[in-house]
């Protein structure tokens, strides 16, 4: 009875976390409307909240983000890298090359687009602190670069992924940020306290993806201006944004594996050769000597640059560039760090935070190095000052004047264009994705189509009125404010996840140094019948029979002991081919011991037919012991009854000397 109602009660055409869902709904469309209906007040209204976020709380960004850096290497370089993200057993979901084509096209895409030229050329003509137009300005104009694009903004998404993956994969929580939480405020994260957490996060989410499409748009509105004459206005560009949307939500409706991830890996490739297009045909050697020289300098710099406030000589440029790069990554990490736990899981914190930060920062340093280091090359060296004057006037034609002094300068503008659509694509429907995640409780991919195409829509309509608000400023503005509360909820989560994660240290401490009964013997078998067992390979049937007999009677043996003992235990065997007891603990972890069939392909001196339909035939079983935390990569498939019992006590001893030390 109770499983009707709940049906239908969540029928199956809205999945949706009402508070969440309906909370984020009405603050946008409060935003939207106010800002269409008064976009004189809406600008003036911006402008004091920006200047208020970087007189007062600008400090607390910058302290923030050094943390947050230092906070993802330490636990890389830890004992805590070892830990994966999901179960022991767990294997990553995506290979190397589609793990990071996701990872560079959600986190950089339309941004690099759009600052990869301006940016470098805007610090060299108008450098926070020295002269203009000097080498010393262009060596300091890549240093500035590379630290706005470089390793902070990959930690500060690195943090939201992990917490994410890591309360989601391992410890079983909906992937929501309310998750990460959980070791601070408990079964609250399902209360107002969590529904406030992802309120925020959906928020952020919007206004960080909406500032990003309103750059992304400006930019493809130049692109068909200089291709096509098509008029640069803000008519324009909102019927692009309109377009594009429904491109990405086209994307959205295909799915995570349909149309996301190919979009990714076409970005790359696009990517790729445009900047292998412009390494070559620009001063090649100069632009490798420039790559070295940058990445060492930004380096040796590293610490000092990270907390500059410019406070004995204070300067509106750090509003305008380090604090807004700051606030726009925070408004992304909801979005770019749920997406990167989405196809993240099974990777070790080590290996996670290694690629994360490495390669997709690697990557972007090419490719500033290229683009920058080019345009700056033009200005200084070979006196095309013309491009310093199109930048000053118009950072979004930047890219498009740059091509100018190429060759096949259309062609290139028209790959451009083509590029920044895709990766306008990508951000809308990875983020549509991740706002429905969060907005539905975390039923991501099986929520209906309608809800993703909803927040793609919203996400459009949200850029459309920032632009009709006043442009690039308004952009800036809604990402720094939208990010402030953001970043305390993200120093929770480092918190929370320390907290986890030191637990789980001391519970693998536990088990390795635990002192245990001897395990009972039996001499059952000889050891001709035990090397049988070791080299022949079971059917499935077989394993099977094996659980239903021999494991499932020693797991209700166990249980009734325990209920013996006022314990409640529950034994249980579905249709997946597992048979498993639960202990209960009340407050404390539960205990948990399984035992699954799982396949196997046959090794090579048994697999001698390697067609198909044989090679399935052949297929091997093992009865493997799982616990809470994953598989435990050993067989008990053979062992008696005694045995078993032997074995789940052994590890009820284990759990109970973990649960001592915790306490």
């Amino acid at each position: 009875m109770s499983d009707e109602n709940s049906k239908s009660a969540d029928p199956s055409w809205i999945k949706i976390n009402p508070p969440v869902f309906y909370g984020a709904a009405i603050l946008s469309l409060i935003f939207v409307l106010g800002t269409v209906i008064a976009p004189e007040q809406a600008s003036t209204l911006f402008g004091a909240v920006q200047n208020w976020v970087i007189n007062t709380a600008g400090w607390f960004y910058v302290l923030s983000v050094a943390l947050f850096l230092i906070f993802v290497v330490v636990l890389a370089l830890s004992g805590y890298g070892r830990i994966k993200l999901g179960p022991d057993h767990s294997e990553p979901d995506y290979s190397y090359v589609s793990w990071f084509a996701m990872l560079f096209s959600a986190g950089m895409g339309i941004g690099l687009m759009f600052f990869g030229v301006a940016e470098p050329v805007m610090h060299m003509m108008s450098p926070p602190v020295g002269d203009a137009a000097t080498a010393e300005a262009a060596r300091e104009a890549m240093r500035i670069t590379f630290f706005h694009w470089g390793m902070h903004a990959w930690a500060i998404y690195a943090v939201v992924a992990l917490s994410l993956a890591y309360f989601a994969f391992r410890q079983n929580l909906p992937l929501t940020i309310r998750s990460s939480l959980y070791p601070l405020i408990g079964e609250k994260i399902y209360g107002p306290i969590g529904h406030a957490v992802d309120i925020f996060a959906v928020l952020g989410t919007l206004f960080g993806v909406a500032t990003s499409l309103g750059l992304g748009v400006m930019q493809i509105n130049s692109g068909l201006g200089y291709l096509f004459d098509v008029p640069t206005n803000v008519g324009v560009q909102i019927m692009l944004i309109a377009f594009i949307t429904m491109l990405a939500t086209i994307s959205v409706v295909m799915g995570l594996d349909g149309g996301i991830r190919r979009i990714s890996e076409l970005n790359m490739i696009l990517a790729v050769i445009l900047v292998g297009f412009v390494l070559v045909a620009g001063p090649t050697v100069y632009l490798l000597q420039t790559f070295v020289q940058n990445t060492g300098y930004y380096l040796s710099k590293i610490v000092d640059t990270t907390f500059n406030l410019y406070a004995y000589e204070p300067r509106d440029w750090i509003g305008g560039w380090t604090l807004f790069y700051w606030g726009w990554w925070i408004a992304w990490s909801p979005f770019v760090g749920m997406f990167i736990a989405r196809v993240s899981r099974g990777r070790t914190i080590r290996e996670f935070v290694v690629g994360v930060l490495a390669v997709p920062v690697g990557f972007t340093f090419l490719w500033m190095t290229v683009f920058g280091n080019t345009g700056i090359h033009m200005i200084l060296t070979q006196g095309f000052t013309e491009l310093a004057d199109a930048v000053a006037a118009d950072s979004s034609v930047a890219l498009f004047q740059f091509f100018e002094y190429l060759p096949f300068s259309t062609i290139l503008s028209f790959l451009a264009t083509i590029l920044v659509v895709t990766f306008f694509v990508t951000s809308s429907d990875s983020g549509s994705l991740v706002v429905d995640m969060l907005t539905s409780g975390g039923a991501g991919d099986e929520s209906p189509v309608w809800q993703r195409i909803f927040w793609s829509v919203t996400e459009g309509v949200i850029a459309a009125a920032l632009l009709l608000a006043g442009g690039l400023s308004a952009l800036q503005t809604a990402t720094i404010a939208s990010a402030l509360p953001f970043t305390i909820i993200m120093l929770l989560m480092c918190w929370g996840l320390i907290r986890a994660l030191r637990l789980e240290l001391v519970k693998r401490t536990s088990l390795k140094d635990a002192m245990l009964a001897p395990r009972i013997s039996s001499q059952s078998h000889s050891w001709q019948q035990r090397l049988t067992r070791v080299i022949r390979h079971p059917k499935h049937g077989e394993v099977l029979s094996f659980l239903s007999g021999t494991v499932k009677p020693a797991l209700e043996q166990v249980a009734e002991e325990f209920e013996k003992q006022s314990l409640s235990a529950t034994v249980a065997h579905d249709d997946k081919d597992r048979v498993w007891i639960e202990v209960a603990h009340g407050e404390e972890i539960d205990f948990f011991y399984s035992v699954h069939a799982r396949p196997y392909t046959p090794p090579t001196f048994v697999m001698s037919d390697i067609r198909r339909k044989r090679g399935e035939e052949l297929r091997y079983f093992r009865a493997e012991v799982y616990l809470r935390e994953g598989g435990q990569d050993y067989d008990i498939m053979g062992w008696t009854r005694e045995q078993v019992i032997a074995d789940v006590i052994d590890q009820y001893e284990k759990h109970m000397h973990f649960l001592q030390a915790v306490r």
